[in-house]
């Protein structure tokens, strides 16, 4: 493949990768060729390409002679994925105590103050912004490229339910004090109490997903 080629098909990937995981398609939705080609400003090629990694990654189902289909996240997936973070967050947490830098303390500082101000404001974007801000500061900070991409994929997966929480005002506060708790256990170098928040932090997050309308952001 060319690299004109590949630049093309990793554009398409990431934003129909992207439109799914937004919820733009319906579940089962049949993915045309030519209507994302159009959609996207590119030939059929890069699109097929596309899709064929989305399938791999298991957001595209492809049926020979009929064609492609968009699998979204339901509910299952989304118990999975938090079954799978809490323990991978709890990691990233104690690895983060170790590697965080000065730098990366400060910004989650400052994105814990804007978080709390935004929650106050009931801006909810924002706090759903803020909050993967939080979560991407710690990914970096844990010092693994394979644990962080891991960890940001999922965090993605998810992302229509988590917003759907953060707009929930008894769980934005809750997640605010957890976030700040984990915060505070990283700066003391306490590896131990660090992870195991982390991980609670992802636990809080799946009952309060059940317990509200979050639940009714996926299939």
């Amino acid at each position: 493949m060319l690299k004109s080629e590949y630049s093309l098909t990793e554009k398409v990937y990431q934003n129909l990768r992207s439109d799914i995981l937004a919820g733009t398609f319906r579940d089962r939705e049949e993915l045309r060729e030519t209507v994302l080609a159009k959609t996207y400003g590119v030939s059929r090629t890069p699109v097929r390409e596309a899709i064929r990694q989305l399938a791999l990654e298991g957001l595209v189902d492809t049926i020979p002679n009929r064609g492609a289909y968009v699998h979204n996240i339901h509910e299952k997936d989304v118990k999975d994925v938090y079954a799978i973070r809490s323990l991978l967050e709890g990691l990233a947490a104690r690895w983060a105590v170790e590697n965080i830098s000065d730098d990366q303390i400060e910004s989650m500082e400052e994105i814990l103050y804007m978080s709390e101000y935004y929650r106050k404001k009931e801006h909810w974007e924002q706090v759903y912004m803020c909050d993967n801000e939080f979560h991407d500061i710690m990914y970096s900070a844990c010092g693994s490229h394979l644990l962080e991409h891991m960890l940001r994929t999922f965090h993605e997966y998810v992302q229509q339910v988590r917003k759907s929480a953060l707009q929930d005002e008894k769980r934005a506060k809750s997640s605010f004090e957890e976030h700040a708790a984990i915060l505070e256990a990283i700066k003391s170098r306490k590896a131990d109490e660090a992870a195991a928040l982390a991980k609670q932090h992802i636990e809080n997050a799946v009952e309060s997903w059940k317990s509200t309308d979050a639940i009714h952001a996926v299939e």
